[in-house]
């Protein structure tokens, strides 16, 4: 999206998205748009758009924006401005969570938290002499992100990472045995020269207490000099050295880069997660996993006998989580749609290639094995499930059911096309009747063809 600023009410700056109707500054990192609310180049208005939220920082006004270009991917923005109206802090990152809490009946449940919604910045500030910058990110019910940095010519740090989330709140956190705010600090020391704008497109993964943080994209500058955001990056180091591959936020996936399949098929494995009492996820299948990274293909088969197994199930999403020796983690999320249907919809990892580096992606916007409700999904034939161009899933024997599982058992199944069969009468009554027209056709002009040559002309 399009960033732009724009004076709002006399003193007051704004960060607005909208539609450049002017060319940018060449030395600032902003086009400046019409205001949309009064369809004028830079001029004041009465409506504050796009939820614009700020904070008064000494006798300045500070802001921090959350750019809408943030859809399910959860993509942020943040341009932080001090009393001069000059920018002293830059950011845009996307983040997802995953928080794992133990239930009243001393079971353990894993909730998903990628909806960013109800976005507030209480907290945000430039810094002083004292004191560096710091981002402060509140959403949802009850969770809150913030991030400090400090200065150490000739670099800064992004210090620390805190992570609050409120687990007395009983629609994110079912049966919590515990109740209240719970904060997670991750001392990170990231340096980064001065003047320079950090980039990391890669995964960087957190985890600590069973909470896991997936930060990516990420764009960060603190201690922006003369308001201007440096054009010169600072790479991390996972991607200098590639081993770390960012997530995927698109519909639509390049076509995979072939890679060997091994002789054999994997193993067919049957995995089930519990909620309570009860079952509420079942899964069949024999998985094999394609990764095409640095021109080199790997081909791992999942082994189900030294396979682990957690999940969680919700109302409209559910989570099947497996790990190995050298697979961190394989999550498979499903999701619910228009309240009848369900679907795959994200498919994270992390595991050790056999070279020793880490390979990590994630993939939020996926739609496979659509089924309704009530019933499970079902692909005996070999289906590929294409996470993002390095990455790709081989599914074999495949049934599952996320949902409304009723005594431990499959409901009735409904098929992929690649099984269904039927199909295939049709094609060939047609193509049979097709070759015999053809042979009649043919028959009919050499039988003419001899007529004419048995008379002669007088």
């Amino acid at each position: 999206m399009t960033r732009a600023e724009a004076e709002i009410l006399g003193s007051h700056t704004a960060v607005v998205g909208g539609h450049p109707c002017a060319v940018p500054r060449s030395s600032e990192p902003f086009l400046w748009c019409c205001c949309p609310c009064c369809h004028r180049r830079l001029q004041p208005c009465r409506i504050m758009v796009y939820f614009r939220p700020s904070w008064l920082s000494g006798s300045g006004l500070l802001l921090l924006c959350l750019v809408l270009g943030a859809d399910q991917s959860h993509a942020l923005e943040y341009n932080l401005t001090d009393s001069s109206n000059a920018t002293c802090l830059y950011a845009k990152w996307q983040m997802n969570f995953t928080v794992t809490y133990e239930t009243t009946n001393k079971t353990y449940k894993t909730v998903n938290i990628s909806d960013l919604s109800n976005v507030t910045y209480e907290g945000s500030t430039c810094g002083d002499d004292q004191n560096g910058p710091r981002v402060a990110v509140q959403f949802g019910s009850g969770f809150s992100w913030i991030v400090n940095f400090t200065k150490h010519a000739p670099n800064y740090l992004i210090d620390t990472i805190s992570f609050s989330y409120n687990i007395h709140n009983h629609t994110t956190f079912p049966d919590a045995e515990h109740k209240g705010i719970i904060t997670i600090d991750n001392h990170v020391a990231l340096k980064v020269p001065l003047n320079d704008i950090f980039r990391c497109n890669s995964l960087i993964t957190i985890e600590k207490n069973n909470v896991t943080q997936h930060i990516w994209n990420i764009l960060v500058q603190a201690f922006v000099q003369n308001g201007t955001v440096s054009t010169k990056e600072y790479l991390c180091d996972e991607d200098k050295h590639s081993t770390t591959v960012a997530p995927i936020n698109h519909t639509t996936v390049p076509s995979p880069t072939p890679t060997p399949t091994p002789k054999e098929n994997p193993y067919v494995g049957n995995y089930s997660v519990r909620d309570g009492n009860s079952t509420c996820l079942l899964a069949t299948m024999g998985l094999q996993l394609n990764i095409s990274q640095d021109k080199v293909s790997s081909v791992i088969n999942i082994n189900p006998n030294s396979t682990g197994v957690t999940g969680s199930c919700h109302p409209q999403t559910a989570q099947l989580r497996l790990n190995s020796s050298n697979i961190k983690y394989l999550d498979f999320v499903f999701a619910v749609k228009n309240e009848n249907r369900f679907y795959l919809k994200e498919v994270n990892v992390s595991l050790n290639l056999a070279n020793g580096s880490v390979f990590s992606i994630a993939n939020n916007n996926l739609s496979y094995w659509d089924a309704p409700l009530g019933s499970s999904y079902m692909c005996h034939k070999e289906q590929t499930v294409s996470v993002s161009r390095t990455f790709q899933i081989n599914t074999f024997e495949l049934r599952v059911q996320p949902f409304n599982v009723m005594e431990g058992k499959y409901s009735t199944a409904q098929e992929c096309s690649l099984d269904d069969d039927t199909i295939l009468i049709p094609i060939i009554v047609g193509a049979g009747l097709s070759g015999l027209i053809i042979v009649i056709v043919i028959a009919y002009l050499i039988g003419r063809r001899k007529s004419y040559a048995g008379y002669q002309t007088l």
